[in-house]
């Protein structure tokens, strides 16, 4: 089997660290990147300001990490678009998104929205799929979107495009983290963002994509079925451990991130095992059925 090839290839992206800091994708939505670049968050948390121009009120998504700067700079923005935030909305637990959110909540005198109560905090309101939240001016559609964390939301704006959170990002491919990762839920979501016909991609990491995003989401699926003919293939000769995988299977990859590409393989073994094309051992090696 040939490796999918990436379509953001013949994008016009910004090259890694050249992520603008403010960015405004449309009228409806601002971006503004966090500082805490790194091998997984890629440039940066995005944060994103949601609400109608003139409206007077945004929805914070994601505020990212509890950063005095980072504050500062979605103050200016509020100063810019005169505006006061009504709500924040969490897209799933992970830290580099969640862990502003109650601190940033109670400053600004509102209610946290997110996919686990612990996320939401005393007070908050915990979202699921098919709901709306409508505020500032506008209204944004929860779309449950689990796989990558079981908590995992995303969040269709009224123009058609879609926060994604780490369901998709910018650059490269999410991570389905073991246990509490599932690639089975991470397929069937991608689908059901696909069948959205999204207008545009809001990721959490990276760049927005604003082009054929539906080819982003058809490689994304075809890069997992080649991670999973890879690891089959690995196992062809004998049983490997899962850092014997890794080795095999991300060569190619910085060794930086293999500990999360370790997670990634242990949640698509998880995924071969429940198809029963694969067989846990001994010693934490795995075998074919």
């Amino acid at each position: 089997m040939d490796a999918p090839v990436d379509p953001r290839r013949s994008w016009s992206l910004p090259a890694p660290g050249e992520l603008p800091r403010i960015a405004e994708p449309e009228p409806l939505v601002t971006r503004l990147l966090a500082p805490n670049p790194s091998p997984m968050t890629l440039d940066g948390t995005n944060t994103y300001l949601v609400g109608a121009p003139g409206s007077g009120q945004v929805v914070v998504v994601d505020p990212g990490p509890d950063d005095d700067a980072h504050l500062a700079a979605v103050r200016e923005v509020l100063a810019a678009r005169d505006a006061e935030v009504v709500a924040v909305l969490v897209t799933h637990h992970h830290g580099d998104h969640a862990e502003a959110a109650l601190p940033w909540a109670a400053r600004f005198g509102v209610q946290v929205a997110a996919g686990s109560g612990d996320v939401a905090g005393p007070g908050g309101r915990v979202l699921a799929d098919g709901d709306t939240v409508t505020l500032a001016g506008t209204s944004l559609d929860v779309v449950a979107t689990p796989g990558h964390t079981r908590d995992h939301l995303a969040f269709r704006t009224a123009s058609g495009s879609v926060l994604v959170g780490d369901h998709v990002l910018g650059r490269g491919t999410s991570v389905v983290t073991h246990p509490e990762g599932d690639v089975l839920a991470y397929l069937d979501s991608l689908r059901r963002v696909h069948r959205l016909g999204p207008s545009s991609l809001y990721c959490g990491h990276g760049p927005e994509l604003t082009e054929d995003v539906g080819a982003v989401l058809d490689f994304y699926t075809a890069h997992r079925a080649y991670r999973e003919w890879q690891l089959l293939e690995a196992l062809l000769p004998e049983a490997r451990t899962v850092r014997e995988l890794v080795a095999h299977v991300y060569a190619e990859v910085p060794q930086a991130v293999w500990p999360a590409a370790e997670q990634s393989t242990r949640a698509t073994l998880a995924k071969l095992s429940a198809t029963g094309q694969v067989v846990r051992g001994a010693d934490d090696s795995w075998r074919l059925a």
